[in-house]
């Protein structure tokens, strides 16, 4: 069997599907079954980064539904690494912000961006454009690089990692939104949404050490964003999570946003032709009510631009 009719059975109802020269295009076998409500998952397909966001944002009622009038925000992109946008190794900084001018158009009262990074923090917020376009459309970018900013918090639902230290912000603004940037990444086989989350945290040592997919997922039963929006218009395809040259990466011009993390990283995952189940956090956050990664049993919008 052909690598690219593999993948089209073994996703089924799947979002995304390809050959290895084709990858993120759309399945044409999976449909929004009720085009009269709010989509549990929309997914779209060929754009600039703004222009998909606008779109798939707007299928699911828009920014106003997520960020009222008044409210604080949080976003939490990938900011982890020295790279310049090209390198697909943080989230797409034209997409941050139109995220952050999309929450002050629904009345956000301030907006927050944040990240603890893996590599010098200043380097990483200044080469992944991120922090010039964050500012420039009115967000206070705040640094993660000191234990001083987070907070001890216990995590009932924990198996391995069942308290920790968490970054205030995300106690006390009102809505927290999460911009992951899909990629392979050598420890958990992929980076999307759950995995993003480990920038919340001040000691990501203990990850590693104490079962990283369990951890991921036992952080992901307290901490579940408001909304998650799946960076793929860059996507490395390996040599992850920094990256090593830019044939690592491949443009697909492509959106997963969400309310269910786990809905948005069975989605992506098919992109790099990997079964959600065979992901051990996505998995687990199944498994622990996270989320629902059964994609049949979903409402999905799929959007071409």
């Amino acid at each position: 069997m052909k690598r690219k009719e593999f993948i089209l059975k073994s996703i089924g109802a799947g979002v995304f599907a390809g050959s290895a020269a084709t990858l993120g295009c759309f399945s044409s076998t999976f449909a929004a079954r009720n085009n009269n409500s709010l989509y549990d998952l929309v997914a779209v397909r060929g754009g600039e980064a703004h222009a998909m966001f606008d779109r798939g944002i707007s299928a699911l009622g828009g920014m106003q539904t997520f960020v009222k009038e008044g409210q604080s925000v949080v976003i939490k992109p990938n900011i982890g690494w020295d790279r310049p946008p090209e390198m697909g190794a943080n989230t797409n900084p034209e997409l941050v912000g139109r995220v952050v001018e999309s929450c002050y158009e629904a009345g956000a009262s301030n907006v927050y961006v944040f990240d603890h990074t893996c590599d010098e923090w200043r380097s990483c917020y200044t080469n992944s454009g991120v922090e010039k376009s964050a500012s420039d459309a009115g967000a206070t970018v705040v640094p993660g690089n000191s234990e001083q900013y987070y907070r001890d918090i216990s995590i009932p639902g924990g198996r391995r990692l069942t308290a920790a230290k968490e970054h205030e912000l995300l106690q006390e603004t009102d809505v927290f939104i999460n911009i992951p940037v899909l990629k392979h990444h050598g420890g958990a086989s992929i980076t999307i949404c759950m995995k993003n989350l480990m920038g919340n945290i001040w000691d990501r040592r203990y990850y590693h050490q104490n079962d990283l997919h369990q951890c991921i997922a036992d952080y992901s039963t307290w901490r579940k964003p408001d909304l998650n929006i799946v960076d793929a218009y860059r996507v490395m395809m390996r040599n992850g999570p920094r990256g090593v040259s830019i044939e690592d990466v491949v443009t697909m011009e492509a959106q997963v946003i969400s309310t269910d993390m786990v809905a948005a990283d069975a989605a992506s995952t098919l992109m790099f032709g990997l079964q959600p189940e065979n992901v051990g956090h996505i998995r687990l956050g199944q498994e622990m009510g996270v989320g629902n990664m059964d994609l049949e049993s979903l409402n999905i919008n799929r959007l071409r631009m």
